[in-house]
């Protein structure tokens, strides 16, 4: 293969990226593999470092069968300003010393952002996956950065024909709109049977169907403990006792330090990496959260989900999926997990194209656009 074939650069930096990641690298690795192909696309694996430590990130790439970065940035902790100058300065130096032919950042992380910047100011264009979802919500990092990287971004692949809509809305033309399905589902769907529970299954009694598991991580949710003290509250009384499973996110860890009290039954464990972590879900009875990427995994796993956030960026979950938002008021939780308990839950269905293909889609049209 010659050495002039187009460069991608494949960019991650946090743990909701190597999910998304992982069909893409896999379908380029096939189709160059492939003699009736014969792929002319190379890959550069860009680690940003804005996840650093095994369990954020190091777990995922082995896991999945994630290839060691070519690069890792290795930003490291920091501010989100810190880290956004820190991850376009090191981006700009590595393309200033070794360019590609284009610049392919996944998800809303702040490195998605700041990659994408640094691409455009050197004229290398950008693809997004998961372009033009929105929430609405401002006080999210996580919308600032899609409203940025979208703003400058040339091609979009999309997950959902609202995300198409929204994108519409706001001025892109439909030639540079792909609609493609969902990574993050082309990786549940590859690894469903490699699910496998974690060391503390046994040990804490767990039976499928006989436990909740619960994330929170937001900063409305988590960052005041009072709030943060009533919500835990909330979900101990309306769980009825059952097991609650709770993987502590690191920004989570110090206000869940400082409170006084938790509930008897609630399970508070280390982030889990990825086969484990869905294990739990696949199995849970419910699942109560404030992230987005998990209300996506629950629609195609059929397990019942409650949302504690006022807004979505995956409404599909919501009109077609098992998801349910139910704000950030404590009090609306017993009446969710009440009809959970009495079977009133609604059954749900997976949205159109997360059929486990979306990588292979990604890989043909970036060779239609990049490959001349």
């Amino acid at each position: 293969m010659t050495t002039t074939a187009p460069l991608v650069d494949i960019i991650a930096g946090a743990r909701p990226n190597f999910m998304k990641i992982a069909p893409i690298l896999r379908a380029i690795g096939e189709r160059r593999a492939d003699p009736a192909i014969r792929s002319r696309l190379r890959c550069r694996l860009v680690h940003t470092g804005q996840h650093y430590d095994a369990r954020m990130s190091g777990d995922f790439f082995t896991q999945l069968g994630i290839p060691a970065p070519d690069v890792n940035l290795e930003v490291g902790s920091g501010t989100q300003a810190e880290q956004t100058a820190a991850i376009m300065t090191r981006y700009e130096r590595l393309l200033l010393d070794a360019p590609s032919a284009l610049c392919l950042v996944v998800g809303d992380v702040t490195s998605t952002m700041a990659c994408a910047i640094a691409a455009q100011k050197l004229h290398v264009p950008v693809a997004h996956v998961e372009g033009g979802i929105r929430s609405g919500d401002w006080t999210m990092p996580e919308e600032i950065n899609r409203l940025v990287t979208d703003a400058i971004t040339n091609w979009f692949f999309t997950t959902s024909e609202a995300a198409n809509a929204n994108l519409r809305r706001a001025g892109v033309r439909d030639e540079a709109i792909f609609f493609v399905g969902n990574t993050m589902i082309d990786t549940l769907l590859a690894n469903l049977e490699r699910l496998r529970p974690p060391a503390f299954w046994a040990e804490a009694g767990l039976q499928p169907g006989g436990y909740f598991v619960m994330t929170l991580h937001r900063p409305a949710n988590v960052d005041d403990a009072a709030g943060f003290a009533r919500l835990i509250a909330a979900v101990g009384a309306a769980t009825r006792g059952l097991p609650v499973v709770f993987p502590v996110h690191p920004r989570t860890a110090k206000t869940l330090a400082a409170l006084p009290a938790r509930p008897a039954h609630l399970l508070t464990v280390e982030p889990q990496p990825y086969l484990e972590f869905n294990y739990l879900v696949r199995h849970a009875k419910g699942v109560i959260t404030d992230s987005g990427g998990i209300t996506e995994e629950t629609t195609v796993l059929g397990v019942p989900c409650v949302t504690l956030r006022d807004s979505t960026e995956r409404p599909e979950t919501v009109t077609l999926g098992t998801n349910e938002l139910i704000g950030t008021d404590p009090a609306a939780i017993a009446p969710a997990l009440d009809r959970l308990f009495a079977g009133q839950w609604k059954t749900g269905a997976i949205p159109e194209l997360w059929d486990g293909r979306t990588g292979r889609r990604i890989a043909e049209i970036l060779e239609r656009l990049i490959v001349r």
